[in-house]
């Protein structure tokens, strides 16, 4: 969320970076509402003050036997007028949040120009895609000629769009979510969470998934209590120092955690609707970094890298890629995406988005640190994905499949599975 004032001062340079994502901000209304409640602030302030003389008034008045009739009904009057005013001061308050929360974050003047992944800029490609001397099948195939991937069981417990892996199909997925992992807190620093998968409306707002997103979540409640299920551990990891003003010795903090994350993929049907790629529930290993916002732009970098070497290990070919300006979700100033090849569709598809979101985040959790002068100040948020787990199963039984139909597995993952070999009939083999 941004503060209307700095959005107000900025005034025609926040017009023009926010258009550069496709929302045109009604500058005038946010003045105007800013206007309206400030007035209403000092309005409020002057009333209480004088109220305060009345009352004043009243107790010397009355301790000189004078008449206080006619203070008491102006104390009275006092008292309606500040009720008014606070009432008034509540409701522009409350249009002022809703149009704040509704404002994307401003695009980083890094990302390039564009509304669509057809203008995200290539950084670096990793990698050779693998030749092969057959035509490859995709990994819905792979899995169910195996038979570890089993999709119509699937749709007969929950509908389309889930899986179930069974057998060395589950020992893979357990297998990746672990080495992702370990990776990440035994080379990159980062402190393993185990967290919840239901969160609340605020929880959900913190991190900006709500209001704007809310037809893309799942959610339960039991009588009056509402909750969500989580769309990425991004958000129980984040709002963890929700309210909370974090020592600067603490930063950076690394966090992550592997969960199940729930997205209804509101608008999108029609597209993957076949395989892993696009699923209702799916695992992730998420990373998330606080740090001071003096440092979001190398830690951005650092975040992109330990994704990144969650593909080395795997010796997936992949490349990065920039998102234009009109492509970065709601809440990131820059982001930049993984995409990891897939051979059956002959193209480079998305396995991590890696975002700083600046202040944005923080200002909305209320997240802060203390600067160098001892006053609490906003910190920077980053998170991204270290990997999907799905996404990655796709990707490794497409690339390492053979003529047969077996899948020859990396040699890192031999640690965690005991077997290096799926064969065509799902057996493992050493």
């Amino acid at each position: 969320m941004h503060d209307a004032r700095a959005l107000i001062e900025m005034g025609a340079e926040a017009v023009r970076r926010l258009a550069r994502r496709g929302y045109s901000l009604d500058l005038s209304r946010l003045e105007g509402l800013q206007s309206r409640r400030n007035q209403s602030i000092r309005s409020a302030d002057e009333l209480r003050a004088e109220a305060k003389r009345v009352a004043s008034e009243v107790q010397q008045t009355a301790k000189q036997g004078g008449d206080i009739s006619k203070l008491k009904e102006r104390a009275r009057e006092l008292k309606d007028q500040i009720r008014d005013i606070d009432a008034e001061q509540e409701q522009v308050q409350e249009e002022l949040t809703e149009l704040l929360l509704t404002i994307p974050n401003l695009p980083d003047d890094a990302a390039p120009d564009g509304d669509s992944e057809e203008f995200a800029v290539e950084v670096r490609c990793v990698g050779t895609p693998p030749a092969f001397s057959f035509e490859p099948k995709d990994h819905v195939d792979l899995g169910e000629s195996t038979g570890i991937l089993d999709f119509a069981r699937a749709t007969k417990l929950s509908g389309p769009r889930f899986v179930v892996s069974r057998g060395a199909g589950a020992a893979l997925e357990r297998a990746l979510a672990t080495l992702f992992l370990d990776i990440h807190t035994r080379r990159h620093g980062y402190v393993e969470h185990s967290v919840p998968y239901l969160v609340s409306r605020k929880t959900m707002t913190g991190t900006g998934q709500l209001p704007k997103f809310e037809e893309d979540l799942f959610k339960t409640g039991v009588a009056d209590r509402e909750l969500f299920l989580i769309p990425t551990a991004e958000v129980p990891l984040t709002n963890l120092y929700a309210d909370e003003i974090i020592p600067p010795t603490e930063l950076p903090l690394a966090l992550t955690a592997h969960t199940p994350c729930f997205r209804s993929e509101a608008g999108s049907y029609g597209r993957d609707t076949r395989g892993l790629i696009r699923q209702h529930q799916f695992a992730k290993v998420e990373i998330v970094q606080m740090v001071d916002p003096a440092d979001a732009d190398a830690t951005l970098e650092a975040m992109v890298g330990h994704a990144e070497a969650c593909l080395k290990e795997l010796g997936l070919a992949y490349r990065v890629v920039k998102l234009a300006a009109g492509d970065t979700g709601f809440s990131a100033q820059l982001t930049y995406d993984i995409e990891v090849w897939i051979p059956s569709q002959n193209t480079y598809r998305e396995i991590s988005s890696i975002s700083n979101f600046g202040t944005f985040q923080a200002r909305r959790a209320n997240i802060r640190t203390r600067g160098e002068d001892g006053k609490p100040t906003l910190v920077a948020t980053l998170n991204g994905s270290g990997l999907p787990i799905g996404r990655t199963l796709a990707a490794l039984l497409e690339q390492c499949q053979e003529q047969d139909g077996s899948i020859v597995l990396p040699e890192s993952l031999f640690p965690y599975l005991g077997f290096r070999r799926i064969s065509a009939d799902g057996t493992r083999e050493a």
